[in-house]
């Protein structure tokens, strides 16, 4: 009888344990991840995007939003889904660009033709000489995370050089 009660103390522990790890992990995959840069120069890494777009005959891709944002992290998982990671890699040269809590960069977005009103994400497509292709104007990513990855991927090959 002592051993059924042992056994069954020791298979409550394991599961508390296992309950918990996966806890852990979902909370770890809920964090949000640091893609835009508070502190970045965001003029000044378009400028380099720029000489090498020009070098590797790419187009830049602007990406404007902030960490707190839900659907900017979506498109940032999005981005790295094999397919469209590998045509950002081949065709892209990417900066992700902060607006911070809306109080960021806002003279960049209004330089590139982007409404933040609309919300974020906010992309931009940049030929190698720094000429506008595509300004989202509309908030056209703004609910991302009711899109699916094959949405990114239909904008990149749309734009791609």
């Amino acid at each position: 009888m002592r051993s059924v009660q042992w056994s069954r103390l020791v298979l409550a522990g394991m599961a508390a344990l296992l309950v918990g790890s996966v806890q852990m992990r979902l909370q770890a995959q809920m964090r949000p991840s640091i893609i835009y840069s508070d502190t970045a120069d965001a003029k000044a890494e378009i400028h380099a995007a720029l000489a090498q777009a020009a070098r590797e005959h790419k187009r830049v891709l602007l990406d404007f939003g902030g960490n707190w944002c839900g659907d900017c992290q979506v498109l940032n998982i999005y981005f790295h889904d094999p397919g469209n990671a590998s045509l950002l890699q081949h065709n892209f040269v990417l900066v992700d660009v902060s607006v911070g809590e809306y109080d960021r960069n806002l003279d960049l977005a209004q330089q590139y033709g982007i409404p933040l009103n609309k919300g974020v994400p906010a992309l931009v497509v940049l030929d190698a000489q720094g000429r506008v292709l595509y300004a989202q104007r509309n908030g056209e990513f703004e609910k991302m995370s009711t899109l699916d990855s094959s949405a990114v991927t239909a904008f990149l090959q749309k734009w791609k050089r």
